[in-house]
């Protein structure tokens, strides 16, 4: 994984001191709140509902052991014992003061971990594959091109001040497990005619008021030109993004108002402009991070393991967990595991710091030291072997952590909702606690398949409901909440916005509602092989608004 090289270290040991001394005048009242406010966002400081968040970059996703204890020890010393893993693969810090936060990046600093572009009109954080560099169905490894897209963006002069907030996302197989479509930019790694290393450009997608799938400008883009072409997006975006209204700020309202060929001709003559010039991508620079990214040295090994067979033989827990939380590994032997942030009845993403310990010892124990953060707010381990899986096990379920219910309807993505957001306008955690104990039962669970539940506590969709198979947005009507219902949304490689399909149900009613859109599905299902989203595609809305309401 990448190491800071000693200009990395010094820009962010600059900027630690910098805000340090921001915050010591808006302490002293040098500084008025309104004055501070953008100092304090472009460091990842928002004020909450009851307190100030501090949100913390996990570049692409990937982090090691001794950043995660880091995480783990300021959970303990400057917050309330937890952390909040979301869908931009970062984790929040719900309740730190701000006279702490300085202090905080101080520590994080020590271990090469920041907060900056976290928040503000500037590029964010880059996400990918949670299991870029292992899977066996990888292309190539992304996270060398998001490493080389968050050294461009990071104070990029031209960038930093945007009509809006920016995404990038970028995958490496063919299943796509980042997104991409519902990014401002999003890249997809292919190959030409000739053999040659590119990228599929999708741009213009994003969710939030008017959720959009991103459009296709680009079937190559050669990877010497890579800078050169999103700096060409990037530079279109800039000068033609509306600046009148934040809410028609983001680049899919460009897309959608200038239409798609116009923007592609905008970014194809920007392109021209710039493809020549210092932003080459020159190989031998890929090749250096690439190295940062060589895998560990796995060890040889058969591809079926008698130790883990047995097991599963033996144990239905250890059997169930084998199902849903393992993905093929690249070599034999190996395995990556996806460690649940869900337990029934828990906020979904929470990780206590005791827990974030335990990830971290047994990254170092059994998984090459490596960790990542998922966009759906769970935790991965890369690189384990199939022998060892059996302790990794027994462990994670002696800590709350061995729920096997990756993909499942209790995998559920909610955003912190009205319980911390100023901007929700109700409740997403409750919701997603009590959908999780309605379907407590795993074989049930196991019954119903894959199916992703998605929830947001306001229009800015923070849980993705948009792209949620079954979505569930939180709005307030007359000081009441109630929740919207919306079917068919996908975020994968066929991205698909969700469709609302009829009034709102209040908060004690919205459990029951979901469960009558599930029956819907086990009753329509051609067989307990086709999946939710295939049952809806195939069927429309029709049987589930007969379900919810009573007419087709």
């Amino acid at each position: 994984m990448y190491r800071y090289d000693e200009f990395d270290q010094e820009f962010v040991n600059e900027r630690v001191a910098q805000f340090k001394d921001q915050v010591r005048r808006r302490l002293s009242g040098d500084l008025t709140e309104e004055q501070f406010k953008p100092l304090r966002l472009m460091n990842g400081l928002y004020l909450q509902l009851h307190a100030y968040m501090l949100r913390v970059a996990i570049p692409y996703g990937t982090l090691n052991s001794k950043q995660m204890r880091k995480l783990a020890h300021v959970a303990r010393t400057y917050d309330r014992g937890y952390g909040h893993f979301t869908t931009r693969q970062n984790i929040q810090f719900n309740w730190p003061t701000l006279s702490d936060t300085p202090k905080i990046l101080e520590e994080l600093a020590e271990v090469q971990m920041h907060a900056i572009q976290t928040s503000g009109n500037c590029i964010r954080n880059v996400t990918s594959d949670q299991f870029a560099g292992a899977a066996d169905d990888e292309f190539a490894d992304p996270r060398v091109y998001a490493e080389i897209l968050r050294q461009w963006s990071s104070l990029h002069p031209e960038f930093l001040f945007l009509p809006r907030k920016f995404k990038i996302a970028i995958t490496g197989a063919p299943q796509d497990r980042a997104a991409v479509q519902v990014h401002d930019i999003g890249l997809q790694l292919t190959q030409n005619e000739q053999g040659e290393v590119g990228f599929v450009v999708f741009v213009g997608g994003g969710l939030g008021r008017t959720p959009m799938v991103g459009r296709k400008v680009r079937d190559f883009v050669p990877e010497k030109d890579l800078l050169s072409y999103c700096e060409a997006i990037l530079r279109v975006y800039n000068r033609y993004g509306r600046r009148d209204n934040k809410y028609k700020a983001r680049i899919k309202i460009l897309m959608h108002e200038t239409g798609l060929d116009d923007l592609k001709q905008e970014i194809e003559t920007e392109f021209e402009a710039v493809k020549h010039t210092f932003l080459d991508l020159p190989r031998e620079e890929v090749e250096r991070i690439n190295a940062y990214f060589a895998p560990p040295e796995f060890a040889a090994l058969p591809a079926v393991s008698d130790v883990f067979e047995a097991e599963k033989a033996t144990n239905p827990a250890f059997a169930n967990f084998a199902k849903r939380n393992l993905n093929g590994h690249r070599a034999p032997g190996y395995t990556s595991v996806t460690i649940s942030l869900k337990p029934i009845g828990g906020a979904p993403g929470d990780a206590t710091d005791e827990q974030m310990e335990v990830v971290a010892d047994l990254a170092e124990r059994f998984g090459s030291d490596e960790i990542r953060v998922s966009h759906e707010q769970n935790l991965v381990l890369p690189h384990v072997k199939l022998d060892d899986l059996p302790t990794v096990f027994k462990i994670l379920q002696a800590n709350g952590l061995g729920t096997a219910n990756a993909g499942l309807v209790t995998d559920m993505i909610a955003c912190p909702g009205m319980d911390y957001c100023a901007l929700a306008n109700a409740r997403s955690i409750p919701i997603a606690q009590e959908i999780s104990e309605r379907f407590e039962d795993i074989k049930r669970q196991q019954n119903i398949g894959d199916l992703k539940i998605k929830i947001s506590g306001c229009i800015n969709a923070c849980g993705h409901h948009h792209v949620g198979h079954i979505g569930i947005l939180g709005v307030d009507r007359k000081g009441e909440e109630l929740y919207q219902i919306t079917l068919g949304g996908s975020a994968d490689e066929n991205t698909s916005i969700g469709k609302i399909i009829g009034r709102g149900f209040p908060a004690d009613e919205i459990a029951d509602a979901v469960e009558k859109v599930v029956e819907a599905y086990l009753q329509h299902r051609e067989s307990a092989e086709e999946p939710f989203i295939e049952t809806y595609r195939r069927l429309g809305d029709a049987p589930f608004k007969e379900a919810l309401y009573g007419t087709a």
